[in-house]
This record gives C-alpha cells, sequence and structure tokens, in this order.
C-alpha cells in the first residue's frame, strides 16, 4: 500500500498528486485529512509522475498535508442476496439502519462485457401492469427501454408504478420446474431530499422494498458519487441475475443528472467539451451503462433495464437523449400535453417504440391478438390525432361519420386506456379486452391490420360493447 504526501493542486472534486512510480487507471484511494477524516477517490488519469483522483465525498477540508494512499484494486461491490430489502447511498454503503453486509464475494463494478456469442436474444414479456407500456410498446426479458421525459413531469410516479407492479408471468409447463425470481434494482441519482422521500414512503408503504435494492444519490451529494452509482447498481444486478437466477429490472433515474456529472469531472479536468460542453466519450460511458443489460445463454437469470432521462428544454435532440436513443432498444416519452389534461400515466404511444416487443409478444407469450390488436390501436390513433388537427379548420360538421368516430376514438383512448392512474395494475388481458372495446367503436371494414378470424371472435358490436364498458 503505497501513501503519499504529495498534493499539488485541487480542482472542483479532483485532486492531483505527485508519484514516483505508476499507479494503476481506476485504483481506489484514501485521502486523510488533517482531522483525521477519511475519503474515498479513483484514480482517473494517470502518467509517469502524478495522478489525478476524482474524490467521491468532495475535496472539502483536504488540503496539501493531506495524506494519500493507493490501495492497489479498482472499486468493487460486496454482494449477496441478503441486499435485498436494503437501502444504500450512491457509494454502496447501507443508510437504512440495518445490520452490517456480509458479502459472499466482492465483484469489480466496472463489470465484464457480456460475449455477443454468448447473448440470449431477448423475447419473453414483462408486465409492467401499465397498458400503454404493456399493450403498444411491450417490455421483453433483457432490454433496455429508457423512459424520455421533461422536467416537471411525473416520471417518478411512474417509475415507482412499474417497480412495484412488474412480474414475470408464469412459465409455459415444463419450460421451467424451479421458475426465477423477480428482483428490481433502483439507482436514483441527484434526486432532492423530497424525492427520495417519496420514493422510500411507497417503497415501504407498497411491500416493494422486500423484492428491491435501493442506491440513493441525493442532489446535495458530491456529483462524482453520480458516477459509480449506477455502476454498483448494475453489479448488484447481474450477480443476482447470473449467479442467483433472478430477473432483475434496473430502473435507473436521472441519467440527466449521471450526465451533468460527467461534463462537470471533464470541466475540472480541462478537456476539450463535445457538443454542448459534454465529454465527447459521453456516448461510449452510457453505452458501456446501457450494454449491461441482457440475457446469457445456459442462465436462468436476465438483467433489463429502464433507465429514465428528462430532457433538457424538452429537446429530444439534445445529447443526452439522442445518444441514449442509439444504444437502446426503443424509448418511452412522456408527453406534456397529456400531462397538462391530467392523464396518468401521460405516456404519448405514438413517438414511443419498443424496438424488441415484436419477438416478445404473441402466442404462448401474451396472446395470439396482441400484434394485431396494437398495429389496428396505432393505426387508428394516429388517424383520430391527424384529424384533430383538421377538425381546427373546418370544424366536425364537415367531416365524414367514419372520421368522426375516429376522432371519438382518439379521446377515448387517452381517456380510458391511456389513463389507469399510477396505482391501477392492469393485466395483458385486461389491456388487450380493453383494446377490443374501444376497437368496436369502429366498422368492421376499417379494421383492415387484424386477422378475420380473429374479428370474428373477439369484435363487440356497439352494444355489446356498452354492456362491457359498463360493467
Amino acid at each position: 500500500m503505497k501513501e503519499y504526501q504529495t498534493i499539488t493542486e485541487i480542482s472542483g472534486p479532483l485532486v492531483f498528486v505527485e508519484t514516483d512510480e505508476p499507479v494503476g487507471y481506476d485504483e481506489i484511494v484514501e485521502i486523510e485529512t488533517g482531522d483525521g477524516q477519511t475519503r474515498r477517490g479513483q484514480v482517473l488519469e494517470s502518467a509517469s509522475d502524478y495522478v489525478a483522483i476524482q474524490v467521491f465525498e468532495g475535496t472539502e477540508g483536504i488540503d496539501r498535508n493531506a495524506s494519500v494512499r493507493f490501495l492497489g484494486e479498482t472499486m468493487k461491490m460486496p454482494v449477496t442476496e441478503d441486499l435485498l430489502g436494503r437501502v444504500m447511498d450512491g457509494t454502496g454503503q447501507p443508510i437504512d439502519g440495518g445490520p452490517e453486509i456480509v458479502p459472499d464475494e466482492r465483484q469489480d463494478i466496472v463489470g465484464a462485457a457480456i460475449n455477443p456469442y454468448s447473448r440470449e436474444y431477448p423475447e419473453e414479456f414483462i408486465q409492467t401492469g401499465v397498458s400503454a407500456i404493456d399493450g403498444m410498446n411491450t417490455l421483453v426479458r433483457g432490454q433496455k427501454l429508457p423512459i424520455f421525459s421533461a422536467s416537471g413531469l411525473p416520471h417518478n410516479d411512474l417509475a415507482l408504478q412499474i417497480a412495484r407492479q412488474a412480474s414475470v408471468p408464469e412459465e409455459e409447463e415444463g419450460d421451467d420446474e424451479d421458475g426465477s425470481e423477480f428482483a428490481v434494482i433502483f439507482g436514483a441519482m441527484g434526486i432532492t431530499a423530497e424525492e427520495a422521500n417519496e420514493f422510500m414512503d411507497d417503497f415501504e408503504r407498497t411491500g416493494a422494498l422486500e423484492r428491491s435494492v435501493v442506491f440513493m444519490n441525493l442532489a446535495d451529494d458530491p456529483a462524482v458519487e453520480r458516477t459509480i452509482t449506477p455502476r454498483l447498481a448494475l453489479t448488484t444486478a447481474e450477480y443476482l441475475a447470473f449467479e442467483k437466477d433472478y430477473h432483475v429490472l434496473v430502473i435507473l433515474t436521472d441519467m440527466t443528472n449521471y450526465c451533468e456529472a460527467l461534463r462537470e469531472i471533464g470541466a475540472a479536468r480541462e478537456e476539450v467539451p463535445g457538443r454542448r460542453g459534454y465529454p465527447g466519450y459521453m456516448y461510449t460511458d452510457l453505452a458501456q451503462l446501457y450494454e449491461r443489460a441482457g440475457r446469457i445463454e445456459g442462465r436462468e437469470g436476465s438483467v433489463t433495464q429502464i433507465p429514465i432521462l428528462t430532457m433538457p428544454g424538452d429537446d429530444d435532440t439534445h445529447p443526452i437523449p439522442d445518444l441514449t436513443g442509439y444504444i437502446t432498444e426503443g424509448q418511452i416519452y412522456i408527453d406534456r400535453d397529456l400531462n397538462s389534461q391530467g392523464v396518468q400515466p401521460p405516456i404519448n404511444v405514438l413517438p414511443s417504440l419498443s424496438r424488441l416487443m415484436d419477438d416478445g409478444i404473441g402466442e404462448g407469450l401474451t396472446r395470439a391478438d396482441h400484434a394485431d390488436v396494437k398495429d389496428q390501436i396505432f393505426a387508428a390513433y394516429a388517424e383520430g390525432e391527424d384529424l384533430r388537427d383538421l377538425v381546427n379548420i373546418v370544424g366536425r360538421e364537415a367531416l365524414s361519420e367514419l372520421d368522426n368516430k375516429y376522432l371519438d376514438f382518439a379521446d377515448r383512448f387517452e381517456d380510458e386506456f391511456v389513463d389507469q392512474g399510477f396505482d391501477e395494475d392492469r393485466d395483458i388481458d385486461e389491456t388487450l379486452e380493453l383494446g377490443w372495446d374501444l376497437l368496436s367503436m369502429l366498422p368492421k371494414d376499417a379494421l383492415n391490420r387484424i386477422d378475420e378470424e380473429l374479428i370474428e371472435e373477439h369484435y363487440r358490436e356497439e352494444e355489446q360493447a356498452e354492456e362491457v364498458a359498463a360493467d
């Protein structure tokens, strides 16, 4: 263990130390201040005669007399199945007053890349209980599906709803004798104390904490800490998934705060900035996180990610959503107009997309009619949206009877299908039956994207649809 008292410069979250021998990149460092406090840090840059260290707890109180110890190892996360039900801070230290964690092992937080040859294609359905996701933009095991939101929108309520309700429907008989348990890893970065209290109250009130591991980095915690919080969360997820056979859903909020921390560190290192001041390597950095989702051949478990990000200025061409969209397999859009109408959750299904949906739905996975119902609802809702613009010019009286039905369909779709509140948990059968109720507003010959046999089986004449809706 090498120890130095050769601090030359302190710049923001960084400490520069002269060394007389090479120090490993990413090596963990302990800095002891004059008053006996110990801070942890990580080597960010290493040259032959100096190193740059990012300090997790902030550099306040560190001066040139502080001693720096290089521990000779990278940062590791102590992992065990007993982490379920626990709450940690952003550096992996327990903050729930529970017993000390006795780890089964300690794993490197950077993680090992999944060999592409060993990856299994994601194609099993995860039920979130949210119709706009399950019915229209289905999440499958091993997928990374971000939520694109904006400041002031209820993405945290949606995140809690998914964490509370998400489940893996029962395996087909004979497929899996023991079955795999479901777990949620919740990584919060840069959230306020009020938001943290809301999260914890909801987790404890609903009992969701029992199957969850929570990592909390608050807004007043050092920004540097935010860069390791998601890595700790994903290391825990990989352990539970690939060594304990859990199906793990990782929810990371807010990735915008994570990227702001990258920008702050880049500025402190005086790096040449990229687009809008963010580091040029931000794409690579985000990919290192997002690509840790997936399934591995021969392993029962899976890691599924839902990163949440707030688009600055509601701009989806901003570097954060832009780069995220390149790496992930779709996106769920939270819409400001729907939110102002009181729709909960305010998911706009038209720009939303799940690229892996087609392989995760259908007979034996969800239901045989799922794909056709989804396609027809998309087409009808898009038609209704287009007609809304036209109505503002010519009025409803100038439209045909069918056009008026499409307009009514769009209104009912938002009011009944998308708007379900943050407490209602719908299974996939309820979601699809609701879809058929809405489609039964339209004449049969307008349902040109659904197989005729399915129409005969599920289509309800208007009187029947009204009776079902009343029930």
